[in-house]
């Protein structure tokens, strides 16, 4: 989309035609060709091409952004870089907490940070190098009634000291694709390094090394709903432990730190025979290297040193683990796994697996059950061997 078309989506017939393209998708459910041959009838093919593309995207955009989508504007490749809400909602409930008042976005994007942080009350402006993502963060500002600048500029020729706190969202693609290499990001790993000696938050990918993390900086992972969406470093008065695991779930939102994870060995979590019950950490809390923060919680052990199951002999519900009733040991050999599955009559099978090279879907296929039952088995290393575990989801 380019900006005159983007423009023209903006005046009273663009709306007209944006309103009339939802309404088509929404009566014509997946078919968009059908929808686009009807609108055609009465409207430039242009035209219609740019309602229904962003009509659709505002249908994707549901899972992101929830009931805004709908008066939202977007970027197919915005989209993809936009934060969740919630996870964004929370990120500026931390930057209120923390007496903030003003913020700047290096790199707006089409303005979902800009949208949760000024819903916070936080006053914001944004900068970004692409003046039709800069045309959309502004007119999803207007759309939702919410106060904000936003303006095209080099964000690494930014001076963000007159504002609280700096945001960044470095684009983590190169000419290949999307990269994990510092180097590719844009604005680059250098630029973030010299943001982070103040008061600054950057969104950074989920799998970011510990050891990159400068050594005053907080690392947060944040997970939503059980998927790992992003990690978040906090410098200067923002960051309040090293390393943090934020679980976000329909009940609500649960955190721990490093100061909650006691060290493995001696003194404190120990690796220990499998209890009744077996823990799966959440995804965040993995990253963040803080397993043993779950095993105390749940007053269990390691399964083995490294491997991120936990188990005890008591039962909890905890928002940082999946939980699992242990019912038997089975065979982890493939043949008599399969007889043993056979033999309970199970024909529907969930395999988690951790520490074991075993691709759970092949698995499935080569077992070959038929029976009338379902089942969950977990493979994984115990003590350096491999085990298969009958368990049952609590």
């Amino acid at each position: 989309m380019d900006l005159d078309a983007f423009r023209w989506l903006l005046t009273d017939d663009g709306q007209r035609l944006l309103a009339a393209a939802g309404e088509e998708l929404r009566s014509a459910g997946d078919d968009s060709l059908a929808v686009q041959t009807r609108l055609r009838r009465t409207a430039d093919p242009t035209h219609v091409a740019t309602a229904l593309t962003q009509a659709t995207l505002r249908v994707r955009a549901r899972a992101k952004f929830a009931d805004l989508a709908d008066r939202m504007y977007f970027t197919s490749e915005g989209l993809e870089q936009a934060t969740r809400l919630r996870v964004a909602e929370h990120r500026a409930a931390r930057l209120v907490a923390s007496s903030a008042h003003t913020l700047i976005d290096l790199g707006c994007g089409i303005g979902g940070d800009l949208v949760a942080a000024s819903r916070a009350g936080l006053t914001c402006a944004g900068v970004d190098l692409d003046p039709v993502r800069v045309e959309v963060a502004r007119a999803n500002i207007d759309a939702l009634g919410l106060a904000g600048a936003v303006e095209v500029a080099d964000a690494t020729t930014i001076d963000p000291s007159p504002f609280d706190v700096a945001f960044a969202d470095p684009a983590r693609r190169s000419a290949r694709g999307r990269s994990f290499d510092v180097d590719d990001w844009t604005p680059p790993w250098s630029f973030v390094e010299r943001l982070l000696t103040g008061d600054a938050c950057v969104k950074v990918a989920p799998g970011i090394p510990h050891g990159l993390v400068p050594r005053t900086v907080e690392a947060e992972w944040v997970s939503d709903h059980g998927e790992v969406k992003e990690a978040a470093l906090w410098s200067g008065r923002l960051a309040t432990t090293v390393r943090r695991a934020t679980v976000i779930a329909e009940t609500g939102l649960a955190t721990l730190t490093d100061e909650d994870a006691p060290p493995l060995g001696t003194g404190g979590v120990e690796v220990r025979p499998v209890g009744e019950y077996l823990y799966e950490p959440d995804g965040a809390v993995i990253r963040a290297g803080l397993v043993t923060a779950v095993a105390a919680g749940v007053g269990g052990g390691l399964v083995d040193e490294h491997i991120a199951y936990v188990t005890s002999d008591e039962s909890f519900r905890t928002p940082f683990a999946r939980g699992y009733r242990v019912l038997e040991e089975l065979p982890y050999r493939e043949k008599q796994l399969r007889a043993a599955l056979r033999e309970r009559n199970v024909g529907r099978l969930t395999i988690k697996k951790r520490g074991v090279d075993v691709v759970p879907e092949e698995l499935r296929k080569r077992l070959t059950l038929r029976g009338a039952e379902e089942a969950t088995i977990v493979l994984t290393r115990v003590a350096g061997s491999g085990v298969a575990l009958l368990v049952q989801p609590f």
